[in-house]
């Protein structure tokens, strides 16, 4: 990795050490803000990217890290989660929300806990590779290990 990375993938790295993860974290000489460019960078199947996704739910922040294999059923999520509306966020509001831009949203690091479903989908792959808080960046893990360092709820996200 460079030495000077930018202040978003130091903060993840440093949740990630505080948790145990073992994964590196791997940066990409191109942007990989989609789940298809990031498999294809990484030489892995679309569905082993954890997307993170931001939503309003009734206002609040949810992030839901699902398969880049699927789309997230909003109707279905509103239900598990208790939620009259569901939405996806807005550039600013996922910024707000995550300190992070769209494409290179991490599952940790952001300023406060978020709410958080993880796909169970995601369950199906032995490693699972999940963005670093920039679009260049992402990290190996896996489903138990998501859940467990981001506190989420394993979830069906589709119907």
């Amino acid at each position: 990795m460079p030495e000077k990375l930018h202040p978003n993938i130091e903060k993840v790295a440093a949740v990630l050490d505080e948790h145990g993860v073992s994964g590196e974290i791997v940066v990409f000489a191109e942007a990989a803000p989609t789940a298809v460019a990031a498999a294809a960078q990484i030489g892995c199947e679309v569905g082993a990217i954890a997307n993170s996704l931001v939503f309003e739910a009734d206002g609040d922040p949810l992030l839901v890290l699902t398969s880049g294999a699927h789309r997230v059923d909003t109707a279905l999520i509103a239900e598990q989660v208790g939620a009259s509306k569901i939405k996806r966020a807005g550039p600013d509001f996922v910024r707000a929300a995550t300190g992070q831009v769209i494409g290179g949203v991490a599952p940790v690091g952001h300023p406060a806990p978020l709410r958080t479903l993880v796909d169970t989908w995601l369950d199906r792959h032995p490693v699972v590779w999940a963005a670093a808080g920039h679009p260049h960046t992402v990290f190996p893990t896996s489903f138990a290990e998501l859940v467990r360092i981001t506190g989420g709820v394993p979830t069906d996200v589709e119907r």
